[in-house]
């Protein structure tokens, strides 16, 4: 059962100082939904993947090896200040850590504190105090650039003698739509390309009976994420295997989450039909005037007449009629996107260990792990398309 409708208090009229919660129990986070959405509308850290929504969906069906352990600032019954985040489970306490909800598979993009827009300072200081005290190292992932996470905790942590790691670790390719018609945004794409796009979608027009069409019921959202995600592990079983829906929990996962974006209206999983054959899809949310593209997968048999890229461009011209601001295209350098995007983002990582002897070991182990990554990567590079952080690209 859903929360009941969460009601914000008026701040002025708080006057308790502010409290800080440890939650470590599935049920209370489940009752968070309604506070932790307001908050996040009123934070600078707003986007899809921080939301109740998707990161309860991921600790039901993703959570692995950790245990939660979300930090809460409250100000009286009001919810300021959420650092989203769980521990690690291992048999060697000095290696512990804490990470973000959502990490690993799932494909969470800009993740981050979610902090009360105008008291960041204060409620970070808050955080980074709470943080400190639990002497369990930080490592917070795909964090955007203009992280919150970053700009107020890290130099605080720091001042206690912590040793902090920052590195850049992947890159998001997007589209600025804000006043853009179709049309428009098509003039902008190089020559070969928008030409390529009008001929394939002309050539389909001229032999199938086309149809691109939005899933808005719930029957219809089953189907077709079923018809996605088959497409996609068909296609990617012949090229070494995908990690997007390889599992009964990440297909369990994507149901649930699926489910919950459209009763939301944030779903946005488009079928393209040829003859009533689905012949591609894409698989999208959007929130807050942003569309993200997550995933998308098409039939091979009809892969001559490119229904991944004439999918992909139906996609972003409903975006542009709805009115959304962007289209994301998440992390990846995948060819294909920069055929769409000429902007990007770069995301970052912070590794944060304790100052005395334990949080040094960390700091030393994690650095010789991602040392013999590195060698690895330059050994054997990774395939096309694949990345070990997100799902593989299902329309390259």
């Amino acid at each position: 059962m859903l929360p009941t409708p969460y009601t914000r208090p008026d701040r002025a009229a708080a006057a308790a100082p502010l409290r800080v919660e440890l939650v470590t129990r599935d049920d209370d986070f489940a009752a968070l939904r309604a506070p932790w959405d307001a908050l996040l509308r009123d934070s600078r850290s707003d986007c899809f993947f921080l939301t109740w929504e998707w990161l309860h969906a991921w600790w039901t069906h993703l959570r692995d090896r950790f245990t939660l352990n979300l930090i809460l600032v409250w100000d009286g019954d009001d919810l300021v200040g959420i650092a989203p985040l769980a521990r690690t489970r291992t048999s060697f306490l000095w290696l512990s850590r804490l990470e973000f909800l959502g990490t690993g598979f799932a494909g969470s993009d800009y993740l981050d504190v979610i902090i009360q827009r105008d008291r960041e300072r204060e409620i970070a200081r808050t955080i980074s105090d709470a943080l400190v005290a639990s002497n369990l190292a930080l490592h917070l992932d795909h964090l955007p650039p203009a992280s919150v996470a970053a700009s107020m905790l890290v130099d605080r942590i720091a001042a206690d003698e912590w040793i902090a790691m920052h590195a850049e670790v992947g890159t998001c390719p997007y589209i600025p739509l804000a006043g853009h018609s179709w049309d428009s945004y098509l003039a902008n794409l190089g020559s070969a390309h928008r030409a390529n796009v009008r001929r394939r979608l002309r050539g389909l027009e001229r032999e199938f009976d086309v149809r691109f069409a939005r899933v808005t019921t719930d029957e219809a959202r089953r189907d077709a994420l079923a018809t996605l995600m088959g497409l996609h592990n068909r296609r990617w079983d012949e090229r070494g295997g995908s990690t997007a829906f390889s599992t009964p929990a990440c297909r369990a996962f994507h149901a649930d989450v699926t489910r919950r974006a459209l009763d939301r209206g944030w779903l946005r999983l488009y079928e393209l039909r040829l003859n009533d054959a689905v012949a591609a899809a894409t698989y999208c949310f959007s929130y807050n005037g942003r569309v993200c593209f997550y995933q998308g997968a098409f039939d091979d048999r009809y892969q001559q007449h490119s229904v991944g890229m004439v999918a992909m461009g139906l996609t972003i011209r409903a975006a542009i009629e709805e009115g959304a601001h962007e289209f994301d295209m998440l992390y990846g350098v995948e060819s294909y996107k920069w055929l769409w995007a000429q902007h990007a983002r770069e995301l970052h990582r912070l590794d944060l260990f304790p100052a005395g002897l334990a949080g040094r070991i960390h700091h030393g182990t994690v650095r010789a792990e991602r040392a013999a990554r590195s060698l690895v990567r330059r050994i054997i590079p990774r395939r096309s398309c694949v990345s070990n952080t997100r799902p593989a690209g299902g329309v390259c």
